[in-house]
């Protein structure tokens, strides 16, 4: 098969200079997601971008670390995500709520043991309440480390694969150590933190206490907490930063965005360029990815399947790449849905059903903020739409579909049935194929299914069968084990 259809629509921001961007409108934009995965308001990420950028210019910081500090407040929740399914399967609860509820909490026991009475097994009977209370009782010491180690270092790994300085990495390693060598996961104290974690975790409490409670109740816990979360020093910063109506101004305003932007202290350090966006975009592929172990590389598996199905009707390079970071991202909604519904092994509920049905909708919302990835938004909100105009959210058909959506939902199909789920085991790649068969032409495109059982087709012929003793079908131990 070589013959490449035309696409339905014109390509947008497919054709738009990548070395035009700023990366703080970028990086800004895909930080809602952030926001969404850690339970948090939207603009938080912006907020926090305003409050840190101010004590940084305070302290006089050079514009090297200012550079840093800007970009590690927006991405300091990198690795939010990773660490979702384990508080549901722990505390039997919606990881948004909790981590939204968790940041209330100075952790002192009155607090710790408030929280967790409130804050687990919250739609179960008492007796598993109890018992779950109990059980995190036993370990809640290693529990808390090992969420925010995973959380943490999973986070700096992906800044560097965006290629963020080691700054930014360490800066988001260390946010949730604290002063007195009270925090996690290593227990650092005083200076041995990073200057950026420092800054970041005061910036963050500040927002999350001033958004829900206002001013007064931001100041009085950077007061309370000086000296054992907070840098006293930059603690006393602040309180003096505060005394400027003009501060409050901007972060209570709806232009607050475009003045945390004019803050980036050298635009043209960074140009954004093709391959920059290539690995923001694996970047957050790895985000979405890590919601859910059942997810687990789904993004970058959908992206293969993009651009094995791309390259075999014959699509042209710049255009196929710009295809694939829309598979890459074409989830990034999801990170707004919680893993209650996620990684739920029964029957969706008539409101589990309408929130997963709109993760297509919050993934066009962020991506639409992004010049280079307004097209890609819109494979964000209809790969789940079907020919017939049976899928979801806005029951469109064929007419209203273009060939990229069509290649990513056919990819997209194939992975969800040939990978693990919660609610079933994988299936093998033929009978993935068999069952996809049946909806070509009415639900699915039929050359972007052809194209995709061709090139599946020449993978398994080039991949060397093994010669040993026959073993049991991989599929089978997976569905078994």
């Amino acid at each position: 098969m070589t013959t490449l259809l035309s696409p339905a629509f014109p390509l947008k921001g497919m054709n738009a200079r990548a070395d035009t961007l700023q990366l703080a409108e970028v990086v800004s934009a895909l930080s809602a997601a952030l926001d969404m995965t850690d339970g948090q308001p939207v603009g938080h990420s912006v907020r926090c971008g305003w409050i840190g950028m101010q004590i940084g210019l305070r302290l006089g910081l050079d514009e090297t670390a200012l550079h840093d500090l800007f970009y590690m407040l927006f991405l300091k929740d990198l690795g939010c995500s990773s660490n979702a399914a384990r508080i549901c399967q722990l505390y039997a609860t919606n990881d948004h709520d909790f981590k939204r509820n968790s940041k209330l909490m100075d952790h002192s026991l009155g607090q710790v043991l408030h929280f967790v009475a409130t804050n687990t097994a919250v739609k179960s009977g008492l007796a598993t309440k109890l018992k779950t209370i109990l059980n995190i009782a036993m370990s809640s010491g290693n529990i808390t480390r090992d969420l925010i180690e995973t959380r943490c270092e999973r986070g700096a790994e992906i800044a560097r694969t965006m290629r963020f300085s080691d700054v930014v990495a360490q800066g988001i390693l260390d946010l949730d150590e604290h002063w007195d060598g009270g925090g996690h996961p290593l227990g650092r104290k005083q200076t041995e933190i990073s200057l950026m974690a420092r800054i970041a975790l005061l910036a963050q409490v500040i927002d999350v206490f001033h958004i829900t409670s206002g001013r007064e109740a931001a100041l009085r816990e950077v007061r309370k907490r000086a000296g054992t979360w907070f840098d006293p020093a930059l603690a006393g910063v602040f309180q003096e930063i505060a005394k400027d109506e003009v501060f409050w101004a901007v972060l209570e305003s709806s232009a607050i965005e475009a003045k945390v932007f004019a803050l980036d202290p050298d635009t043209s350090r960074t140009p954004v360029n093709d391959d920059l966006l290539d690995d923001i975009a694996d970047g957050f592929a790895q985000v979405v990815d890590a919601k859910s172990p059942f997810t687990s590389g789904h993004s970058k598996r959908v992206a293969l399947y993009t651009d094995m199905i791309a390259t075999e009707l014959g699509m042209e390079p710049t255009r196929k790449r710009w295809l694939v970071r829309g598979a890459l991202l074409h989830d990034i909604g999801k990170l707004g849905i919680s893993n209650e519904i996620l990684d739920k092994p029964g029957k969706l509920d008539d409101e589990e059903w309408q929130s997963m049905r709109d993760h297509p909708v919050l993934g066009q919302r962020i991506l639409s903020k992004i010049g280079a990835f307004s097209g890609i938004a819109s494979i964000a909100r209809n790969h789940h739409e079907k020919l017939n105009g049976k899928g979801y959210p806005n029951g469109i058909g064929a007419d209203e579909l273009d060939l990229e959506t069509r290649i990513v939902t056919v990819a997209d199909i194939f992975d969800a049935l040939s990978a693990d789920r919660p609610y079933r085991a994988a299936m093998p790649t033929s009978k993935a194929l068999s069952i996809m068969r049946e909806e070509v032409g009415t639900a699915l495109d039929r050359d972007c299914f052809d194209a995709l059982a061709i090139a599946i087709g020449r993978l398994e012929a080039a991949t060397p069968q093994p010669s040993s003793e026959p073993v049991q079908d991989s599929s089978l131990i997976r569905a078994t084990g």
